[in-house]
Parts: C-alpha cells; structure tokens; sequence
C-alpha cells in the first residue's frame, strides 16, 4: 500500500497520468485498469480515470497481488503469419476459442501463444496476455498480439482511433441490392438473451459497419465488411439487423437447417493493418479464406 499527498505543482493532472509517472513499469493501461477495479482511492472514496487530482488530496494505492498464471502452455501448431521482438500476427482457424474461459480452460490461442513465446504484454492480466482484440471462436482469421506493454498500448490506442484496418468475408442470406453501404446503429447486450447483442438505443454503444457485395448468386450475397469500430459480434449482429445474416450463424442467422459445409458463421478476417508500436511502420496482412468457406461459396452459387 502507498499514500501519496500531492504537491501544489501537481494539481489539475489527471490521476492515471500522474499514477503513470510514478514507476516505469506502470503503463496508463495497467493504471486505468487498477483504478476500473477499486485499488486506487481518493480522500478514501473508489475514483476514476479522469479526476483531477487536487493539493490536499490523499490517494492510497493498493497495488493488486501478481496472481500466478492460470493459462498453461499448449503446442498447437499455430499460424503465425508475422512476428518480431513487439509484435505477433496470427491466422486463428475456425473453432479456437481466443483466450480461456469457463467451459474453454486449453486449446485457446493464448494456450498456444504461451507455448510459441514467453514475452507477451501483461496489462489484459493472466487469463489474456498480449490480447489487443478478440474474433469470436467460429470466424477465422488475423489477429495482432502484443509482445510488450509498450505495443499493447499503442494497439489498444491504434483501435480506439479507428486508425487500424480490419476487413471481413462473409456469405449471407438474401440478396443485397445495393454495391456498397454502412450500417451505422448502436450495439448492446439483448435484453431477451444475454449471450446475445442487438442494435439498441437502450445502453447501445455506437457501432459502424461498411460492407461492399462481391458477388450476387441466386439467394445469398458474398460481401467484404470493412469495422470502424470493434463492438462484440458487431458484423453479425449489424447483417441480422439489416436482413441478411451470415449464413450458418446458429445465434443471428436463419433458424432453418442449411446445407453449407462449415461449423459456425461463414465470417473470415481476411486483412489487418496497423501501424507497428516501434518502427512506425505501415504493416498490412492478408490470410487466405479457408477452404471451409470456399466450399460455401461454391455452395452458394450452385444455390436455386
């Protein structure tokens, strides 16, 4: 535990900021997050990010106990497509849970991960270290890993500026008239189903979809979907909402039985591009679509 009385020079800083300052291996994330979670107090009060701290303030912190890791190294031949001492790109298949969970304790990515590397960023804690962002269990494709705190930040920033590229395949049900569109409609949980999200004003988060039809067929759409941002289930929920799901979607798509060959959504991250945390650089990855969603595309254009 630390008590800290701030100096009249200080007054006016934001919390995290100044917290931040204070040890070099407190990144504005990890800070943010003990702050999310109660150990930091003000005049003996739970605060938040954004206060500004005041001369006669006292802040306790309560710095969390290092819990042991709870996620155990697995060999799973992963596909990494890119990596170096910051970063890591990796083409997850259909059917891998991202990071462990109730009912998901190994085979995740980051069981892999684990096993591939042992310096992975630590600020999404022990179950998902070097997580940026997450593609659910039945889309396949690329993912950015952060290898260091310092690339988790400037990730995490990267996402929340809209400045990353993330483009999606998908087939979906019914015929889309128009070339291209985007769908801009609030995302939250529904209220009717708690594992699922709907477009709501109601606790909505704003959320923005482009897609862009690739080719018609007889009753279903294959389309390019272009995130500007990153809301859970967001593609699917955004289709379902404008009428045409993703085909073989067994929460937003079509109740009735299908004959595509493939196990969960026909969604795939094809393209990432970000801007590397250290070089600066404008790095930009493709994963091939696999060949359980080129067989429903051939599926679907035999389709009458």
């Amino acid at each position: 535990m630390k008590i800290h009385e701030f100096k009249s020079e200080e007054q006016g800083v934001r919390i995290d900021k100044w917290l931040t300052e204070q040890a070099s291996d407190w990144s504005r994330s990890l800070v943010q997050q003990w702050i999310q979670d109660g150990f930091v107090k003000v005049n003996g009060e739970i605060t938040k990010s954004n206060y500004k701290i005041k001369q006669d303030d006292h802040v306790i912190i309560d710095e969390p106990p290092v819990k042991e890791l709870e996620a155990e190294p697995e060999e799973l031949n992963l596909d990494i497509v890119y990596e170096d001492s910051d970063v890591l790109v990796v083409n997850k298949p259909r059917g891998m849970v991202v990071h462990p969970a109730p009912g998901h304790p190994s085979g995740t990515l980051v069981n892999g991960l684990l096993a591939h590397c042992n310096d992975l960023s630590g600020i999404n804690g022990v179950l998902r270290p070097g997580i940026v962002h997450r593609i659910d269990k039945d889309t396949s494709g690329l993912l950015m890993v952060a290898k260091n705190d310092l690339a988790h930040e400037s990730l995490v920033n990267q996402l929340k500026a809209k400045t990353t590229k993330r483009r999606y395949i998908a087939i979906v049900s019914g015929v889309i008239p128009h070339d291209k569109g985007s769908i801009e409609a609030p995302i939250g949980r529904d209220p009717d189903d708690r594992q699922k999200m709907t477009v709501t004003e109601h606790h909505g988060r704003d959320a923005v979809t482009h897609f862009q039809v690739l080719e018609r067929f007889e009753k279903y759409t294959h389309i390019a979907c272009e995130l500007e941002t990153g809301r859970t289930h967001q593609i699917r929920a955004h289709m379902k909402y404008i009428g045409f799901p993703i085909v073989s979607d067994p929460k937003y798509g079509p109740r009735k039985k299908h004959d595509f060959p493939i196990v969960g959504q026909a969604l795939h991250a094809e393209m990432l591009g970000f801007v590397h945390p250290r070089t600066e650089e404008e790095l930009m990855f493709h994963a091939p679509i696999p060949e359980d969603l080129k067989e429903c595309l051939i599926v679907a254009k035999n389709s009458h």
